[in-house]
């Protein structure tokens, strides 16, 4: 697909686990109203377990970490990806982590404190992404800038914005996404991830994402 060349052949899975939760919950909703084409559950149950799988989200300044280290609650603590990108731990130092994902951050923290805790088993989890922003613009509902306290994917944002004017290309919505001092347009068909199909083009938006809805 076009999307996974995009990405180096990198895709955004959820674990089963998240999955068969999600599953869960769609059919006990519909079990409960009766009210939900099998269409828009798929919609529901894709979207769903793909936003609940962040470990490909880059981290900004101000976004809040939750670090902890397997058998050391000591280290257990919460700490604030500061302005300048770094982070502070016992053991590991200043780290930069803006820019990095969480499992990028995991590695240089289980590497540093590794002279002193045997075998460090590290988890790094994102707790509040205020540094988090993203923007629709073009033909959409409420076009302006959009933060959460969570990742959003393509369509999560979409639906926040309202949904398409009656002038906006369903088949072709952009995704313009700056690395360093260049731009990546990232295609997303936006009529077949309403009818669930290739949903892998859902990504999750990162940082700075601008999804342009174009006429």
């Amino acid at each position: 697909m076009r999307h996974s060349r995009e990405f180096g052949g990198s895709r955004i899975r959820s674990g089963w686990m998240t999955a068969a939760i999600v599953i869960c919950l769609a059919f006990a909703i519909s079990a409960c109203s009766g009210s939900i084409p099998a269409e828009a559950q798929k919609n529901m149950i894709a979207a769903s377990a793909v936003s609940a799988d962040t470990q490909n989200y880059v981290l900004n300044p101000g976004d809040e970490l939750q670090i902890t280290v397997w058998k050391e609650e000591g280290l257990d603590q919460k700490v604030l990806v500061r302005p300048d990108g770094m982070i502070s731990f016992p053991l590991a130092g200043h780290i930069r982590a803006a820019g990095q994902t969480t499992q990028q951050v995991q590695a240089v923290i289980r590497r540093r404190i590794a002279p002193y805790i045997a075998d460090p088993q590290v988890n790094v989890s994102v707790t509040g992404t205020t540094g988090y922003k993203v923007y629709a613009t073009g033909q959409i509902q409420r076009p302006g800038t959009y933060s959460a306290p969570q990742p959003m994917t393509v369509l999560q944002l979409l639906a926040l914005a309202g949904g398409l004017t009656p002038f906006g290309d369903e088949d072709v919505i952009i995704i313009v996404r700056k690395i360093g001092d260049k731009q990546r347009f990232i295609p997303f068909n936006y009529s077949k991830a309403k009818r669930g199909i290739d949903l892998d083009q859902n990504i999750i938006l990162q940082s700075g994402d601008v999804v342009v809805v174009r006429e």
